[in-house]
C-alpha cells in the first residue's frame, strides 16, 4: 500500500513537471502602436462608506464633537455625580449650520464631574506622539479649568494635559483655545476624559483632538498612512465624494458641497446615508461632519498628483431608497451648484467662489477639467435632467468634460436605454459600474473589443469582483477576486482608445465599522493595509505606459483563451516595454515572449509577480501575505523566457536602448 502511494506521488510529480514545461510563444509588436493610454487611466474612487472619512482618513479622534448627532450625547459618557443641569445642550438660532453647544455648570455639583468620549470604535493613540486638543468656548461665569486624560481599555492614563480658558475672554463671545500633550503609551482603543475642575459656567463647542502626524503635518488634517497608500498608487484621478453619498436617501440628505467648505465650525453636519442601509451592519452613530469637505478633497487630489473628479447631485435622490426628484422647473439650484463649483475650483479673486478658495489658503486654481452629473442614476428622468445640466455647462464652461451615469448594472434593459441616450447626447464619458462575481470578470475581458471607437469614452467608475452576494458579509478580498480583476483590466488596457479611466470601489473600510465588502484598503485605528486587489490596481497604475501595443498568442488576442489574458504598453518617455499577463490555470506555463522592435533591448528585464493561493488574503496582522515580488531575468536575443505559475499575474519591463 505504501509502495503504491509512493509510486502514485512520483507519477503525479512527473505529470506536473511535464505540465510545467507546456510552452506558449507570445509575440509583442512594439512597432505597431494601437492606441494612446490616458495619463488618467487608473485612479481612485472615494466615498464616505465603511467609516472611510469620519473615523477613517479624517484624523479627528472625537466623535460627535459639536453635539449635533440626533442624540446630542452619542459618543459621550457623563462622569462623576451629575446634578440635574450640570450638562445641558442648548441650541442657538444665529448659527443654523451648527446650532447646538454644551453648557457646563459645575456650581450645581459638589462632586468632580467630567465627560468621556469613546472615539470612533476607540481612539488610536501612539506612544511619544503629540496630541492637539482644542475647543471653542464662551465663559458665562469664569472658574472652570479642563483636565484631560487619555485612558486605555484598562483605565490607565496614557496621556494628560490641562487647559484653563483665558479669563480676559469672559463675556466676549466664542473663542478658540488649544493645548498639546504627549502620549506615554500606545493603544488602539483609547478614550478621552475631560474633567471640569472649579466652579463656574462654561459653554463648549467643537471639542477636538488630533494627532500631530497628519498628512504633511497639516493641523486638523488627514491620516498620513492612509493617504500614503493612495499616493503610492500614483493615481491619475480622484473621484469624490462618491457614490451613493452624492444622492442621499432623500434630497434633504444629499451631498451639498457648499455646506462642506469655509471655516470648519460653520459646516453643516448630516447623517451618513450608510448608517442604517444594511440590516446586517447597522451603524446609527455614522454621521458626516465634513471636516473632509470639498476643499480638502481637491487638496488631497493635488497632493497625490491626481486630477480632481467631483460628482454632483442632479436633482435625484437614491432610486433604491426614496427615488425623490427635484422638479425640472426647480432644477436651477442644482445646476448653479455645478457652475459655482467650477468657479470655486478654477476662479480668481474677483469671483465669489474663487475668492473663498483663496481665503481658505489655496491661491492657485485647482485646474478642474472634469465633472460628473449624477451617480448611478437611470431612466428617462435622469436623461431629461442631464440635458439641462449639459446645456448650462456647455454654454458657460465648454471645456469641462461631462461624465454621465449608465446606471447600476453593466447590462440589461436599463443599461441599454441609457447607453443609447448618452451616445446620442455625445457626453464625454459614460460611467459604467460592475459588481459581479469573479467569473464575470474572467469572461468579459473582451467587453470593449467591439465598442464604437468614435463614441464617448468609458469610465469604469466602480468595479470589484464579489466572491459572495453583492455587499454581503461573505465577500472576501482574496486572490481569487483580485486575479479575476487583473485579467479583466488587461481588456481595459488593450482598449485604451475606448476606456479612459477606471477605479475600484469602495476604497476604504474600517475593520470595526464597515457596511460593505469587499474594499480596496482596510484599516483599524492605528494601521492600514492594501488588499490583493489594491496591489493589482497599483501595479496597473504604476505601469500604465503611454501607448498600447499588440501582444498575441498564435496571432490571437489574449482575452481568456487557454486561461491566458494579456496586454502590453510602451512607456515612451522611459523607453520601456511593459507586458502584463495573467495565467488563470491550475497548471504552470512556460512563456516565451518575442519582443519585435527596431533597435536594441537592455539585457536585464524587471519581472514583477503576484501569486498566491486563490483563498489567500491580507490582514491587519499579516498585511503583506499577498504582495508583489520583484526579480530580474536575462534577455536572450529578443526573447524573454519566464515560467508563469498557476493563478499568477506578471509584469515584464524591458528597457529599449
Amino acid at each position: 500500500m505504501i509502495r503504491n502511494k509512493i509510486l502514485s506521488a512520483i507519477i503525479l510529480a512527473c505529470c506536473l513537471s511535464l505540465n510545467a514545461q507546456v510552452k506558449k510563444n507570445f509575440t509583442v509588436e512594439v512597432n505597431q502602436p494601437a492606441a494612446h493610454v490616458s495619463p488618467h487611466m487608473w485612479g481612485v474612487f472615494f466615498e464616505d462608506i465603511n467609516m472611510g472619512a469620519d473615523g477613517g482618513i479624517y484624523a479627528e479622534l472625537i466623535k460627535n464633537r459639536s453635539f449635533e448627532f440626533a442624540d446630542p450625547f452619542m459618543g459621550w459618557k457623563k462622569l462623576g455625580k451629575n446634578t440635574e443641569g450640570t450638562f445641558s445642550v442648548l441650541s442657538r438660532k444665529d448659527k443654523p449650520s451648527n446650532p447646538r453647544f454644551l453648557r457646563v455648570n459645575t456650581s450645581l455639583s459638589k462632586e468632580k464631574v467630567g465627560l468621556q468620549n469613546e472615539g470612533f470604535r476607540g481612539m488610536g493613540v501612539k506612544r511619544g506622539l503629540r496630541y492637539d486638543f482644542s475647543i471653542l468656548y464662551k465663559q458665562i461665569r469664569p472658574g472652570i479649568a479642563l483636565r484631560l486624560e487619555l485612558v486605555d481599555t484598562a483605565g490607565s492614563i496614557i496621556g494628560e494635559g490641562s487647559l484653563r480658558p483665558n479669563q480676559d475672554h469672559t463675556g466676549s463671545g466664542w473663542q478658540k483655545q488649544q493645548v498639546s500633550f504627549q502620549a506615554t503609551n500606545t493603544a488602539s482603543k483609547a478614550q478621552l476624559r475631560v474633567w471640569f475642575e472649579g466652579a463656574g459656567i462654561l459653554d463648549l463647542d467643537m471639542i477636538s483632538l488630533f494627532p500631530e502626524d497628519t498628512w504633511r503635518g497639516r493641523p486638523g488634517g488627514l491620516r498620513a498612512d492612509m493617504v500614503q497608500l493612495l499616493a503610492d498608487m500614483k493615481p491619475g484621478f480622484l473621484r469624490f465624494p462618491g457614490g451613493c453619498i452624492v444622492e442621499g436617501r432623500e434630497l434633504a440628505t444629499r451631498f451639498q458641497w457648499k455646506k462642506t467648505v469655509g471655516p470648519i465650525e460653520n459646516r453643516t453636519l448630516i447623517i451618513n446615508r450608510w448608517n442604517t442601509e444594511f440590516k446586517h451592519r447597522l451603524t446609527p452613530d455614522y454621521y458626516q461632519t465634513f471636516g473632509l469637505g470639498f476643499f480638502e478633497y481637491f487638496q488631497l487630489a493635488e497632493d497625490i498628483g491626481a486630477e480632481p473628479l467631483p460628482i454632483l447631485n442632479c436633482g435625484m435622490a437614491c432610486q433604491f431608497n426614496t427615488a425623490e426628484l427635484a422638479p425640472l422647473e426647480e432644477l436651477d439650484e442644482y445646476v448653479q451648484d455645478a457652475l459655482d463649483l467650477i468657479e470655486f475650483a478654477n476662479g480668481d479673486v474677483n469671483s465669489k467662489w474663487g475668492k473663498l478658495r483663496i481665503d481658505m489658503g489655496h491661491p492657485q486654481p485647482f485646474e478642474l477639467k472634469m465633472l460628473g452629473v449624477g451617480n448611478e442614476n437611470w431612466g428617462p428622468q435622469y436623461i431629461e435632467r442631464l440635458e439641462v445640466f449639459r446645456k448650462a455647462l456647455r454654454e458657460k464652461y465648454p471645456n469641462i468634460k461631462i461624465i454621465a451615469s449608465s446606471g447600476t448594472d453593466p447590462e440589461g434593459e436599463r443599461f441599454d436605454f441609457l447607453d443609447k441616450k448618452l451616445r446620442a447626447l455625445r457626453v464625454d464619458f459614460i460611467d459604467e459600474h460592475y459588481y459581479r462575481n469573479p467569473e464575470w470578470f474572467l469572461t468579459h475581458a473582451n467587453r470593449y473589443d467591439a465598442y464604437d471607437r468614435g463614441g464617448p469614452k468609458i469610465f469604469a467608475g466602480e468595479y470589484a469582483a464579489h466572491t459572495d452576494q453583492t455587499a454581503g458579509s461573505g465577500n472576501r478580498n482574496n486572490w481569487r477576486a483580485a486575479i479575476a480583476e487583473a485579467a479583466f483590466l488587461t481588456g481595459l488596457e488593450r482598449n485604451a482608445d475606448v476606456v479612459g479611466m477606471a477605479s475600484y470601489a469602495p476604497l476604504f473600510a474600517h475593520v470595526d465599522g464597515w457596511q460593505w465588502t469587499p474594499d480596496l484598503i482596510w484599516v483599524d485605528n492605528l494601521r492600514a493595509y492594501g488588499t490583493p486587489n489594491y496591489h493589482v490596481q497599483k501595479l496597473y497604475s504604476n505601469n500604465k505606459g503611454t501607448v498600447v501595443i499588440p501582444i498575441h498568442l498564435e496571432n490571437k488576442v489574449l482575452d481568456g483563451q487557454e486561461g491566458l489574458y494579456a496586454s502590453a504598453v510602451l512607456d515612451e518617455p522611459n523607453k520601456e516595454v511593459i507586458i502584463k499577463i495573467v495565467n488563470h490555470n491550475k497548471l504552470a506555463i512556460k512563456g516565451s515572449f518575442d519582443v519585435q522592435v527596431k533597435g536594441n533591448l537592455a539585457k536585464e528585464v524587471e519581472h514583477i509577480v503576484l501569486n498566491a493561493d486563490l483563498d489567500a488574503v491580507n490582514s491587519i496582522d499579516k498585511p503583506h501575505q499577498v504582495s508583489p515580488k520583484t526579480s530580474f531575468i536575462t534577455l536572450k536575443g529578443r526573447k524573454i523566457t519566464q515560467n508563469l505559475a498557476p493563478y499568477s499575474f506578471h509584469i515584464l519591463k524591458i528597457k529599449m536602448k
